[in-house]
């Protein structure tokens, strides 16, 4: 198996964990927040995100880390991504992912601080499912377009 095959691997199983958490907490949890009084609602909320503050870190540093390892193969592409499509898309779809980043740490720095109220939660949360929805249509779309 080549180096690059693992880190594609890699990739792909810490993108399944982070888009599926989001997806779970976007789609799922907020569809049973009317289903559940609001202090059963409170202690879901922390027990998730207590052990996300665990999980996560290292979902975001696996996948960034083989996001960068496979990036490297493309460099070409990425240094003059006005020249192809695929490179224009790749392009595009890591700006999205290094928005996700920006979230990401932004929440934990709120998290950190006491800041993180439900409604900013919840707003961090609906944007990054929109941003991974893009990423994922990129990833797919960059392969197929550029043929």
């Amino acid at each position: 198996m080549s180096s690059y095959t693992l880190f594609l691997l890699l990739h792909l199983l810490m993108a399944f964990v982070f888009v599926g958490a989001v997806f779970f907490e976007v789609l799922i949890l907020e569809g049973a927040r009317r289903h559940v009084s609001p202090r059963v609602m409170t202690a879901i909320e922390i027990g998730i995100g207590r052990r996300a503050t665990r999980v996560m870190p290292w979902v975001i540093l696996t996948l960034y880390g083989s996001g960068i390892a496979m990036a490297w193969n493309y460099r070409a592409a990425l240094a003059h991504p006005l020249d192809s499509t695929f490179g224009l898309l790749l392009t595009i779809k890591i700006s999205l992912a290094l928005s996700v980043l920006g979230h990401f740490l932004t929440a934990m720095v709120l998290r950190h601080r006491g800041r993180l109220v439900a409604t900013v939660f919840h707003r961090i949360h609906v944007s990054l499912f929109f941003h991974m929805v893009g990423i994922v249509l990129l990833a797919k779309l960059m392969f197929h377009l550029s043929l």
